[in-house]
């Protein structure tokens, strides 16, 4: 039950862990205990659709419906545990859940953020490029890049769903900032949460592969909205982004309420950061990165490691007294990679699980040579 509840987490961390220590150092253990793992997972996806159920907010997740970023986050480990177990079920678990989607009617394009495990219909039509959406699009496009380009299915759901937020979610500030709104049943709430921030790389990294001459425009894409969440360290006393900030009111880039004027040592701005400036090498980037490190050192440094703040706005320090695992796994990963030079995993050999594993590319002279070495 636990594992069930737990299914995005545990394979994020864990078996996303497990894989690339595997890759990573070629010991036998990683590789037999990620595919044990993997295996445990299974019996989450025995519900009516094959769209795992109960997810990491299960209790206020509309109806008992599983989460978009949840059930759409295990692509990317799923194929690798076939191609190092040699049995075919785990891909055929994800590639299932893209069947489902496929075949659904999206509101305007968009895809919601709640789905019906059992009927297979969308819940309310809520949709986010931040929290309960994110890692969906991330690996679309993911999907499509570890599959050295031939997973076109991937390709296409990936350039249609921007081509949708864009017509739908990205908006421009009297001011001048680009932004990702949230849609609330074709309302939008002129909100940005931390989490949409990895957005920004995400159309970078996706800039290549874009239909015809829309490459120049991702790639700006992805600057603007770097520059937007730049601001949003920028406009605090501490220079350290808030959860989410507004652009309403007269407000831009600034967090209006209480509950959102927290940091938790997230990574979504310095991985946006950091694949910009592998696919542009503008030195703005490093420069944006160097704030928000010494931003780090001065405010979340604690005697044991580093903590989250509770108001960015405040001139004094209110600990959280948590260290997050994210910050070892992907902050102070995408810092190292942004001052290092572009061959420490380089993308194209690598690609990085939504925790920030590298995963390899799995060329297609590859075959599976693990299974022919057995």
């Amino acid at each position: 039950i636990l594992l069930t509840e737990k299914l995005f987490e545990v394979n994020i961390r864990f078996v996303g862990g497990l894989l690339s220590a595997y890759y990573l150092s070629g010991e036998e253990i990683f590789r037999k205990k990620a595919v044990e793992l993997g295996e445990k997972l299974l019996p989450a996806f025995n519900t009516p659709t094959g769209i795992p159920g109960i997810g990491r907010n299960w209790p206020w997740a509309s109806g008992g419906s599983s989460i978009l970023a949840e059930f759409g986050t295990l692509h990317l480990e799923f194929v690798h545990l076939s191609h190092l177990s040699g049995n075919p079920v785990f891909a055929e678990k994800v590639m299932n859940i893209r069947k489902v989607l496929n075949r659904l009617d999206k509101p305007e394009g968009l895809y919601p953020n709640y789905l019906n495990p059992s009927s297979g219909q969308w819940g309310q039509h809520h949709v986010s490029i931040g929290g309960l959406g994110d890692s969906f699009y991330e690996y679309l496009l993911k999907a499509w890049l570890m599959s050295d380009k031939t997973d076109e299915e991937g390709k296409k759901m990936y350039y249609d769903a921007v081509q949708a937020i864009e017509t739908h979610l990205i908006r421009k500030s009297s001011g001048g900032l680009t932004y990702i709104a949230e849609w609330k049943g074709g309302l939008l709430e002129h909100k940005m949460g931390h989490l949409t921030c990895f957005a920004g790389g995400m159309f970078a990294l996706g800039a290549d592969g874009a239909p015809s001459d829309k490459t120049g425009h991702h790639i700006e894409l992805g600057a603007e909205i770097a520059r937007t969440c730049h601001e949003s360290y920028d406009r605090t006393s501490m220079k350290l982004g808030p959860e989410a900030f507004r652009f309403d009111g007269g407000v831009e880039a600034i967090a209006t309420r209480q509950n959102e004027k927290y940091y938790i040592l997230r990574p979504e701005v310095i991985e946006t950061y950091m694949y910009m400036w592998r696919l542009t090498h503008d030195p703005k980037y490093r420069q944006w990165a160097w704030e928000a490190v010494e931003a780090l050192e001065k405010h979340c440094r604690v005697d044991g490691g580093y903590s989250g703040i509770r108001d960015v706005y405040n001139n004094h320090e209110s600990h959280d007294d948590v260290q997050q695992s994210f910050f070892l796994s992907e902050t102070l990963k995408y810092l190292y990679l942004l001052f290092s030079d572009d061959d420490i995993l380089p993308f194209e050999h690598w690609v990085f699980n939504t925790e920030a594993h590298p995963l390899p590319i799995l060329h297609k002279e590859d075959g599976s040579k693990e299974e022919k070495q057995k």
